[in-house]
């Protein structure tokens, strides 16, 4: 499937759910690893805030991407974010969606207002 980049430049993004491990296997709790490296993986939460709208997003990021100093809260930057769409059949039942990478966390900065 096609890799789309997201360009955030102009975005607010804040942190809603502090990094967790994401799992692979809820019932053997197996932790999910990058298909290439075979890094560790992690997901974020984040509200996504961009010309007036807002989503709850969740974002996966590779273990070592995840930078010290994160407040769920607070604005964090994603560089390399980019959203994946996918689809599956799961007991029968279509399913679809996006899926959201990115190759960092940091702490970010309330983008500059720009003036009118």
């Amino acid at each position: 499937m096609r890799v789309i980049r997201v360009d955030a430049s102009t975005a607010t993004i804040l942190l809603t759910e502090a990094p967790a491990p994401k799992v692979r296997d809820r019932q053997t709790g197996e932790i999910a690893k990058d298909a290439v490296s075979g890094e560790a993986l992690m997901t974020v939460g984040v509200v996504y805030i961009d010309e007036g709208e807002s989503s709850l997003i969740q974002v996966t990021i590779p273990a070592s991407g995840v930078s010290e100093g994160l407040t769920v809260g607070a604005p964090v930057a994603l560089p390399g974010l980019v959203a994946r769409p996918w689809e599956s059949v799961f007991n029968g039942q279509q399913r679809h969606g996006i899926a959201y990478r990115a190759t960092a966390v940091a702490p970010g900065a309330f983008p500059m207002a720009q003036a009118g």
